[in-house]
């Protein structure tokens, strides 16, 4: 199995959803934007066209060193590398096209920050586990920290051809609106 599929890396191929995922952030000129998951860079241009400052993290390696040449000329761009999840960064909005196996830990670190909102693309089946209703009884553990603690709503499907390679299964980009914070000790605990 190719390396980038086993990490659930998809690239989003199609510069329309990648404006559109940008235009859903309704990012100012005041906002620090956190991107998780550079890959490609295909949202890089649209984020720092909007935004005061954008931080776009990557853990692969030669991804992140393909990043820094084709964006070396942005002013208001700061890439780099490493786990997002174990670094501290303020930001008011979060962006991303995330790997698939990187969601639910996603999810997790976003909780036990504070921001304003983000827009993220998904799995279809874990966004239908995040909305999950309340009397199913498929609740999962994660659908209710994530209830709890954001306002969550569907803003548009994707389907595998607007990837490469294009997964098993669709997408689906979410808004995440913050209603509370809460601690890493609450998180482990559920």
């Amino acid at each position: 199995m190719n390396k980038r599929r086993s990490l659930g890396q998809h690239f989003l191929i199609s510069n329309s959803i990648a404006k559109s995922i940008v235009n859903f952030a309704d990012i100012t000129k005041n906002d620090l934007v956190l991107e998780v998951g550079t890959g490609r860079g295909i949202l890089i241009p649209h984020l720092c066209e909007k935004a005061k400052k954008v931080i776009s993290v990557e853990k692969d390696r030669e991804l992140h060193l393909q990043a820094e040449e084709k964006f070396s000329s942005i002013q208001n761009l700061v890439l780099e590398w490493g786990d997002a999840f174990k670094m501290d960064h303020k930001f008011t909005i979060f962006v991303s096209n995330l790997p698939y196996s990187e969601s639910r830990k996603a999810i997790e670190w976003l909780v036990q920050r504070r921001f304003s909102h983000g827009v993220i693309m998904v799995q279809k089946e874990f966004a239908q586990k995040l909305v999950g209703e309340k009397d199913s009884r498929d609740i999962r553990a994660i659908s209710v920290l994530a209830s709890y603690c954001m306002e969550i709503r569907n803003l548009m499907s994707v389907t595998k051809s607007n990837f490469s390679p294009p997964p098993q299964v669709d997408s689906v980009v979410i808004h995440l609106t913050q209603k509370h914070q809460i601690s890493g000790n609450v998180v482990r605990a559920v």
